[in-house]
């Protein structure tokens, strides 16, 4: 074990199973160690760095906002922040932004504005949140209890009650859920990353958007993973002809900074007044600056390349040998594979490819940018690894 490992090992909580590579610098889509071995990265941080390493126009708007205000906290205002909230809203016809800093605080703060809406329309016993088994929503008390995977809650009792989990898919079981409880809002993801890259039908979504219109009940759209550009559109939702009360997103808006932000659509725009709701960080200058030289250049032309890349990549593993099923939409990707997941990953590190796991499955999230070549001879390691 080398220095640097053992020195992780003895401060740094144990939280995390890391791989023995000690990744030191990259460009674009290729990272190298300490012992300059170079890999293809496919996995972008968990789907963070959406321009790859070291992006030059995400670097140049981040520094030079770093040379004139690196914080201010929100009893001021500033441009990075208020432009980052338009940019947003025009792309999506939202009307409103918080900014938080993770993809579990834009979570909390969806799930603060549906039951501050349901309190005032309907009365403050509406307060369950309906999300879906397998889901994820966070790692904090309350988007653990948002999160529909048991093995999540088994540590933490009593976790923040008021939800209830029901099958994805299953129009019948939501709309049992929402007669038998008093409910303030739905939480869903199109795609549920972290449960196994699967995506949702759409019919089911555009049922359970009608089914929270008709209700009078907060819809809410989890984009922390599949936003910015990784499905093929700006955000997933976009695929299904819905428009969400609420849409959260992190990870990939930011580039690499944390980041998270809470679209208000027209019905919930108003609910958070002075003093509902805030956050030391949300908005920071710094990373609004990184957020806009991100969110601007995601235009036809690159999600036009993401859905080429897709089409390669759907092509390329399907009815490969050692390779199950391949799910997913865009470049987020789910190869369930004959051999265990875990011991392809492991394979595919000591062969120059770093890739993701994602339940069962083999996860690709590779940056929206990734050169085609570099594309093609990653994915030629994971077909050799899997076909051995």
């Amino acid at each position: 074990m080398s220095t640097l490992q053992e020195l992780d090992r003895a401060y740094v909580a144990g939280t995390y199973a890391r791989f023995p590579v000690e990744l030191v610098r990259g460009t674009g889509s290729l990272v190298y160690d300490t012992e300059g071995k170079e890999y293809i990265d496919l996995g972008s941080g968990i789907g963070v760095t959406a321009f790859g390493f070291a992006d030059e126009t995400w670097k140049k708007a981040v520094t030079e906002q770093l040379g004139l205000l690196q914080h201010t906290s929100n009893l001021y205002y500033t441009e990075p922040c208020a432009k980052l909230a338009e940019l947003l809203c025009t792309r999506t016809g939202l009307k409103k932004v918080f900014f938080a800093n993770s993809g579990a605080e834009a979570n909390e703060c969806a799930i603060k504005v549906a039951r501050k809406y349901a309190a005032e329309k309907k009365g403050a016993e509406y307060s369950t949140i309906i999300t879906l088994k397998n889901s994820f929503h966070g790692r904090t008390l309350t988007t653990l209890a948002a999160t529909g995977q048991e093995h999540y809650h088994e540590l933490y009792q009593p976790l923040t009650p008021g939800f209830v989990h029901v099958e994805p898919g299953n129009l019948a079981a939501l709309e049992q859920a929402v007669a038998t409880h008093k409910v303030a809002g739905i939480l869903i993801e199109c795609i549920q990353g972290e449960g196994g890259v699967n995506v949702m039908d759409k019919a089911f979504v555009q049922g359970a958007a009608a089914l929270a219109a008709r209700e009078d009940i907060v819809f809410m759209v989890d984009e922390v993973q599949t936003g910015n550009g990784r499905t093929g559109a700006l955000y997933a939702y976009m695929h299904y002809g819905i428009t969400p009360d609420v849409v959260t997103t992190a990870k990939g808006l930011g580039g690499g900074l944390p980041i998270g932000a809470a679209m208000l659509g027209e019905r919930v725009q108003n609910v958070l007044g002075f003093g509902d709701h805030g956050s030391t960080y949300g908005g920071n200058p710094v990373a609004c600056a990184g957020a806009y030289s991100i969110l601007s250049r995601i235009d036809g032309a690159l999600l036009d390349a993401v859905k080429e890349k897709s089409a390669y990549l759907f092509k390329t593993f399907a009815n490969a040998k050692g390779v199950k099923s391949v799910s997913g939409l865009g470049l987020m990707i789910g190869i369930e594979t004959e051999k265990p997941a875990a011991e392809v990953v492991k394979a595919c590190i000591a062969r120059g490819v770093l890739c993701l796991t994602a339940k069962h499955k083999v996860r690709l999230l590779p940056a929206l940018n990734i050169p085609m070549e570099q594309l093609k001879k990653a994915a030629e390691v994971i077909l050799a690894v899997c076909a051995e």
